[in-house]
């Protein structure tokens, strides 16, 4: 348990910022789930349209501190791919 004022002000920090966070990553999985089903649906214009839409979020999820920019350019990598396979 914290003592002082300050760890008591840090505990309450982490949990907002582990919300907001949580937050970000539901979205972005969220995002990444469209594109998946898309894909499953073997609909190449709806998957495009998908994958445009989930870059920028899983972008700005990295430039919030969410995940790993390397992290983010493989997945984002690898669904481009998939998305690219499915429209030829």
């Amino acid at each position: 348990m914290a003592n002082t004022s300050s760890a008591k002000k840090m505990v309450r920090k982490i949990a907002a910022r582990t919300e907001v966070n949580k937050s970000r990553r539901s979205r972005v999985r969220t995002y990444v789930r469209y594109v998946d089903e898309a894909i499953a649906a073997g609909d190449a214009a709806k998957a495009a349209e998908a994958l445009k839409a989930a870059q920028p979020e899983m972008m700005r999820a990295v430039s919030n501190g969410v995940f790993h920019k390397n992290t983010v350019s493989r997945k984002i990598s690898r669904l481009a791919k998939k998305v690219k396979a499915l429209s030829a």
